[in-house]
């Protein structure tokens, strides 16, 4: 098991979150020929939702400030003051991002590191800005809370992840624009926070508000009502397919046509990782998974 090779949940609190929510690496990079990168992003991925948690559940206020700032120093000696599960998620998440690292520089000759460690930085910055915002009851201004959100939904650590593992067109300037989300990157991260907050994805061992663009938009329009404040999010959803669409067939791209597509599909996986039933489960996911996979029909 992923989670066992990790060695996280076995030695933690934090519960490994189902493999169906992982599985979708198959739709963003389907070739086979990416057999291994794919192993690599499901990693990645797992560690998204293991650092969620451990924001969004397990931590403090007090033990989220040490390990936000652990994780901006990205040194070993960081785990020194940190509790104990968090000492072993940090570890993992360190030595993982330096196995991908050694499999880009063999296989493209790129030392990937900075970036890499840069998209980590900025995600658990963004989990920490949602969690002083839960910790004071305090719901933002909905331009505020989607700059934030964009970036804690996870989707560009994972794309700037691809970027690297694919190793096509790797040019400072390709990683310089990855560095600073172009629409290629913000665009599936919009409908990927819009939609996840349209379906209201709460863990069942969080408790509280953990924010959505619904709220922040219904306190900035309190005459809105629910209804209308749905429809205007599915309208961010549509502006941000638009740019997605743009980007990826009326624009040329310095970025290599896998690399688009990976982004592409991202996007098209959005609304099946996001259609949540009862007890959060992802009815619709598992139905696919039983037909590709396990020919269940």
């Amino acid at each position: 098991m992923l989670v066992e090779e990790l060695g996280i949940s076995t030695r933690t609190k934090i519960c490994p979150r189902s493999i169906i929510e992982t599985v979708h690496t198959m739709t963003i990079l389907p070739n086979p020929k990416f057999s291994k990168y794919r192993i690599a992003l499901t990693k990645v991925i797992s560690f998204i939702y293991f650092l969620d948690d451990i924001y969004d559940v397990h931590g403090s206020l007090d033990e989220l400030l040490l390990f936000t700032k652990g994780i901006n120093e990205w040194e070993i000696s960081a785990i020194d003051s940190l509790p104990f599960y968090m000492r072993i998620c940090y570890m993992a998440l360190y030595n993982t991002t330096n196995e991908i690292t050694q499999m880009v520089f063999k296989e493209h000759g790129w030392n990937p590191i900075n970036s890499l460690t840069k998209s980590w930085i900025a995600l658990c910055n963004a989990f920490m800005v949602e969690a002083k915002w839960f910790a004071h009851s305090h719901v933002p201004m909905a331009d505020d809370y989607m700059r934030n959100g964009t970036i804690s939904c996870g989707v560009p650590v994972v794309l700037i992840h691809i970027f690297f593992l694919l190793g096509q067109g790797l040019t400072h300037d390709n990683v310089n624009l990855i560095e600073s989300y172009p629409k290629l990157i913000s665009s599936p991260a919009k409908i990927l926070r819009l939609w996840d907050d349209l379906g209201s994805a709460k863990d069942e061992n969080q408790d509280g508000f953990d924010g959505s663009c619904l709220e922040c938009f219904m306190k900035e329009n309190p005459y809105c009502s629910g209804q209308g404040a749905r429809d205007h999010v599915m309208l961010m959803i549509s502006k941000a397919w638009e740019e997605l669409n743009k980007e990826c067939f009326f624009s040329s791209s310095s970025f290599s046509q896998d690399f688009v597509m990976a982004c592409l599909n991202m996007a098209r996986m959005v609304k099946v990782m996001c259609s949540y039933g009862g007890e959060q489960k992802l009815p619709l996911l598992e139905e696919y998974i039983n037909l590709l996979l396990l020919g269940k029909g």
